[in-house]
């Protein structure tokens, strides 16, 4: 069966793509890398998942770049942790110039290499504690 996804490729390139992601309350979670769309058979497409990380968006640039990233992205990473960051599209409550979730920010998974960044590269700088103040 082939299915038409013109009309979800639009929709997805210009509403969900690189788009800030915000919390319920505006606490920012980050930015859409991918997304997960799910095709039933005699249904059209449909964006089931947002999906985040550095090793999914290195995935999604490819090449040299995009092998580096998602090579460190998956190094850092845990045993126990799934890769990508996965938000079900039904915990979006707002489209806009940000997506805002239905969701507090603390309910999502924080991508290891963004923790990793921030203890040893971001929080070393004087006055970075501070910063959100």
């Amino acid at each position: 069966m082939t299915v038409d996804t013109s009309t979800v490729d639009t929709f997805v390139g210009f509403n969900l793509l690189d788009r800030q992601i915000v919390d319920r309350t505006g606490a920012l979670v980050g930015k859409v890398d991918d997304v997960e769309i799910t095709v039933s058979p005699g249904q059209p497409p449909r964006v089931t998942a947002l999906l985040l990380g550095q090793e999914t968006l290195g995935e999604r640039l490819g090449g040299a770049l995009g092998t580096a990233l998602s090579g460190s992205a998956r190094r850092l990473r845990g045993d126990a942790e799934s890769a990508p960051i996965r938000i079900p599209y039904e915990a979006v409550a707002e489209l806009g110039p940000a997506i805002v979730l239905s969701v507090r920010r603390e309910l999502l998974t924080e991508p290891a290499l963004e923790q990793w960044l921030r203890d040893n590269v971001i929080g070393r700088i004087p006055g970075a504690s501070h910063a959100g103040e």
